[in-house]
């Protein structure tokens, strides 16, 4: 039997590139998010990046021509933004895509998206982020925008009843944690901080189950299936659940150079310098904007 695979089309480099949307019976806004469809006939596994489809269009050309794709590391900040974009212009589309740190540069760099978000941590340097570009991205020209620091921690139960303190309490027996995917910049934080505490992963119940985004970690809490994940303030206060603070870094946006003064990205650093948007973000928690928009390479 055929498949159909709902996706967000946007412009890069002058082709239309397609991004597949979340699958699966809850996913009900990829309904209303899509721009198209794409068959995957039944004699396919499926398709490979860079591989050239047929789409079948629910929005017209000229609209996705104006489609600002994202592809990389889950903030709550880009959701945020994509709405108040378009309430300033309902032909302007934020489409991000969430397949974590390391997933979104090499996105960028294989021409699939205008911007990665990105906060990968080298535990060599200490450095978020530009210790990786010259490894993924040696031969194409990026700049970095800075979009927020953000508060990362232990999603836990509201109030806390297990009585959780830090990352060390994760190997207490009974305890069971909700990962980040790999190449998610959450999980290289996590790893760092196990190695550094000497923890093996084998001793976390829970380590190889994982979930998308900050947003997925935390329902995943809130309805009992784990007792702990790491991820953003924000997403725990969303839920109404509690928060253990580890550390705060920065999240970037990684552009390409030639798209960065671009009249397709300029509405977006119109709105990174925004005043009420900076505070709406603050309102989520757990962010601070002092550096929104400013450029770090």
């Amino acid at each position: 039997m055929d498949d159909w695979v709902r996706v967000r089309l946007g412009v890069v480099g002058g082709t239309m590139v397609a991004t597949p949307l979340p699958r699966g019976a809850g996913v009900l806004t990829s309904l209303v998010r899509a721009d198209g469809l794409l068959v995957v006939p039944a004699v396919l596994e499926g398709h490979h990046p860079g591989d050239e489809v047929e789409i079948e269009l629910l929005r017209g050309v000229d609209e996705i021509a104006h489609t600002i794709v994202a592809i990389g590391s889950h903030d709550l900040v880009l959701d945020l933004a994509a709405s108040a974009l378009r309430a300033e212009d309902p032909r302007i589309t934020l489409a991000s895509s969430n397949v974590g740190s390391l997933g979104g540069l090499v996105a960028l760099r294989d021409g699939l998206c205008h911007l990665a978000g990105s906060h990968l941590l080298d535990p060599a340097t200490g450095e978020y982020t530009l210790p990786y570009l010259d490894r993924i991205l040696p031969e194409r020209e990026v700049c970095v925008v800075r979009l927020v620091h953000r508060d990362q921690g232990l999603i836990v139960a509201a109030g806390n009843p297990l009585g959780l303190h830090d990352i060390d309490d994760l190997t207490r027996p009974g305890i069971r944690y909700v990962n980040r995917q790999r190449g998610a910049g959450t999980r290289v934080l996590l790893d760092h901080e196990l190695r550094s505490r000497g923890i093996s992963q084998d001793a976390i119940d829970g380590y190889a189950r994982e979930e998308p985004t900050h947003l997925a970690v935390a329902a995943a809490v809130a309805a009992g299936r784990g007792d702990a994940g790491m991820g953003i303030m924000a997403a725990a206060r969303a839920f109404g659940l509690g928060f253990l603070p580890v550390t705060r870094e920065p999240y970037d946006l990684v552009v390409n150079a030639d798209d960065l003064d671009s009249a397709r990205l300029a509405p977006l650093w119109v709105l990174l310098g925004s005043d009420q948007f900076r505070a709406d973000v603050e309102k989520l928690g757990g962010y601070s904007t002092a550096e929104m928009g400013r450029r770090i390479r």
